[in-house]
């Protein structure tokens, strides 16, 4: 089944007296499980999929159907909730709050419940979810007090806090080095084999791109390959535990 039906989608913007068309019917099928790479250069229309993809922007024409759902159209609110409840998002930047510690930062999306979760739920829930990234002495840090591997973990927690069917990662390795790089990877990883999670990746570096099951490039808001592959083995020794099953406190 597939979790993610994109059909000839397209996107255009308005610039001055330009138009800019930034995806040129894009046709995608991405199945429940699955791990995608989406590759390109800048301007190649990736990031303005991810937006479509994420129901953070609406394509000019054509359909786009999360989890069988045709969403194109709907209203802002409408597209909030699917957001909270289905979508969990991983940054390059972290987009932690600075002044906040990791289990603060954790609950961020349970605010934005309908109907509203008590806060002992959502205290359980968030502690949950960063114990799955094996950051139990770290609940009451605050982000400058976390390496960037540390923080990136806390921010996968916080996209894991509502059990979303799809992770979207936006560049999520470019702020950090090799090694923690290759943690984040198999973190992700271990999320699909572990719990069916669909992983769209966004990059740029090729090395990246081979930890996913298959690597779709993008240029000029087309789709120019679309490739199975093997994914890179991060089977190494971690330098954590690896991802333990996650369920969220019952209401």
């Amino acid at each position: 089944m597939s979790i993610i039906s994109m059909q000839g989608l397209k996107k255009t913007y308005k610039l001055g007296d330009n138009i800019v068309q930034a995806l040129a019917g894009v046709t995608l099928d991405i199945a429940q499980g699955e791990f995608v790479a989406i590759t390109g250069p800048s301007g190649s229309g990736k990031s303005t999929m991810m937006h479509i993809l994420g129901c953070l922007d609406r394509p000019t024409e054509g359909k786009y159907l999360l989890n069988g759902r045709d969403v194109s159209g709907l209203p802002r609110d409408e597209l909030a909730d699917i957001r909270n409840r289905q979508i969990g998002f991983v940054f390059q930047g972290f987009n932690l709050l600075p002044r906040t510690t990791a289990v603060e930062n954790v609950e961020v999306p349970l605010t934005y419940c309908r109907p509203v979760m008590p806060a002992s739920e959502r205290r359980e829930r968030a502690m949950k979810a960063l114990a799955s990234m094996g950051l139990e002495d770290r609940f009451d840090h605050h982000p400058n007090q976390l390496s960037g591997g540390q923080q990136q973990r806390v921010a996968i927690a916080r996209a894991l806090v509502n059990e979303p069917t799809l992770i979207l990662a936006d560049e999520p390795t470019g702020n950090l080095d090799t090694a923690t790089s290759i943690e984040v990877m198999r973190i992700l990883q271990e999320l699909r084999e572990r719990r069916n999670i669909t992983i769209v990746l966004i990059t740029h570096e090729h090395d990246i791109a081979a930890y996913g099951t298959r690597i779709i490039a993008v240029r000029d808001g087309k789709i120019l390959s679309d490739t199975p592959n093997t994914p890179r083995n991060t089977l190494e020794p971690p330098s954590r535990p690896a991802v333990q099953p996650y369920a969220a406190a019952s209401a």
